[in-house]
């Protein structure tokens, strides 16, 4: 790359934001492989010429063009966009043209870090002249993230429709995978088999996707999982039942956490973790109940010019949400026919264990008010044990931690907090083993959530 050039800040709005991504490259950054990997097929289905991009290789670079006070995700997701761009343009060298790709960069709003990262980037991507061009794709949790905008809006609801679709799939894959690989016959094979499974389903979606067959996508997925159940070895018995909750892209990105969900099943646990259609969920129920709060207050001050904009707004987001729960009720129920697999926190409840005793408050927004009620939820549901997995650093992960310590310890359900950086953490497996030994106890005196 050249060397770096003056920054322009007028790039801030004209290089961020939802363009159309016709004739260009869509570059996914690499979240939850599983997950990542199913949208991109979907996008791929409706025309979209998409790639999942490379993580971690590209480490040193995001070291190197942040300062260390951004929190982890960004630094990977820096260095992630850089490598991919140094490659592609020693790849097709004087044809390397940025202009042709979009890095697809989403942002959430309130008091987190995430939502300056695609601002940050781009800075950083107007540094260097031969990425100027290169746009970041930008959806928000403002709109819900909408799609509206990237193709023709002919296709933008169906396109929306099976995105959504591939995350609960993506969700059921993880699940599969926590549910049979401790109990494997063979060491190696359920890692062997997903990987399979999630190329098999990409398939499934591009295929299916672009004509909303959702059946045809579910008789695929119903092969998979009864090739995944004839990995379980029925001898091994149950062990302690570990849920996880935290920062969405640290404990979904396994390079990330270090593996964590693999340390711990490496100390006799079974884990679940917190699902990214639960994050979706959270952003459409949070609009919805953004639009009525601005509904009750038009009403109040009896501006009622403005109520016509509002309910259109809340029909908007009502339907987005309904759907998703609809869509996610009736997929986990044709999936208990034919395997036990822990179904997905409904937001509202989690609204309303935060209520029970002023927790916390949707009113303040991030992941916290899904980390603090999926955790008493996780204790309340007979978990063994629950683990905050988030950036070293993060506020709302922090603020969870502060609130549900004493709230554990009331409960007598053993917790943890594994922050992460870069660095390696000498006492972190030991924290894990004590963890571990306590999930043990507790799981011999109360048992776990369900039987196997």
């Amino acid at each position: 790359m050249e060397s770096p050039k003056i920054i322009n800040f007028q790039s801030l709005t004209q290089g961020v934001g939802r363009f159309n991504f016709k004739d260009k490259t869509c570059l996914i950054p690499q979240m939850n492989w599983i997950g990542c990997h199913l949208l991109a097929a979907v996008f791929r289905g409706y025309g979209i010429k998409t790639r999942v991009m490379e993580t971690c290789k590209g480490l040193d670079l995001g070291k190197e063009y942040t300062s260390g006070k951004e929190c982890y995700p960004c630094q990977i997701t820096t260095g992630d966009i850089l490598y991919a761009m140094k490659e592609e343009k020693e790849r097709l060298g004087q044809a390397f043209n940025a202009e042709s790709y979009i890095y697809f960069m989403p942002e959430a709003d309130g008091p987190c870090r995430f939502g300056m990262y695609n601002k940050y980037q781009r800075i950083i991507l107007d540094r260097f002249p031969e990425l100027q061009k290169l746009k970041i794709g930008a959806l928000s949790t403002n709109d819900g993230y909408s799609l509206a905008g990237i193709i023709d809006d002919s296709r933008v609801r169906d396109l929306r429709k099976t995105s959504y679709f591939s995350l609960v799939v993506g969700d059921i894959l993880d699940r599969l995978l926590w549910r049979i690989r401790p109990y494997e016959s063979t060491a190696g094979a359920a890692d062997a088999f997903i990987e399979k499974a999630t190329h098999h389903m990409g398939d499934a979606f591009e295929r299916f996707g672009p004509d909303k067959d959702f059946d045809g996508i579910l008789r695929e997925l119903d092969g998979v999982i009864h090739e995944g159940k004839g990995i379980v070895d029925p001898e091994i018995p149950p062990k302690p039942f570990i849920g996880i909750v935290g920062e969405i892209y640290l404990r979904t990105h396994v390079q990330a956490n270090q593996d964590v969900i693999r340390v711990l099943e490496r100390y006799g646990a079974e884990v679940v973790n917190a699902s990214i259609c639960e994050w979706a969920n959270y952003t459409s129920y949070d609009r919805l109940r953004e639009a009525k709060a601005r509904l009750r207050l038009c009403l109040r001050q009896f501006r009622l010019g403005h109520m016509k904009e509002i309910l259109r707004e809340i029909a908007g987001y009502a339907g987005d949400f309904y759907y998703q729960k609809f869509r996610q009720k009736k997929t986990y129920k044709h999936i208990a026919s034919l395997i036990d697999l822990p179904e997905d926190h409904d937001i509202g409840h989690l609204e309303a264990i935060l209520k029970e005793k002023d927790l916390f408050s949707f009113e303040v927004g991030t992941e916290a008010c899904l980390s603090i009620s999926g955790i008493v939820s996780y204790a309340r549901e007979g978990y063994n044990g629950v683990v905050n997995v988030y950036p070293f650093t993060c506020m709302p992960s922090t603020i969870t931690s502060a609130i549900v310590k004493p709230i554990m310890n009331d409960l007598g359900v053993p917790y943890l907090d594994t922050p992460y950086d870069s660095s390696v953490q000498p006492g972190r497996e030991a924290a894990i083993r004590t963890f571990m030994y306590q999930a043990e106890q507790h799981f011999k005196r109360h048992g776990r959530k369900r039987q196997m």
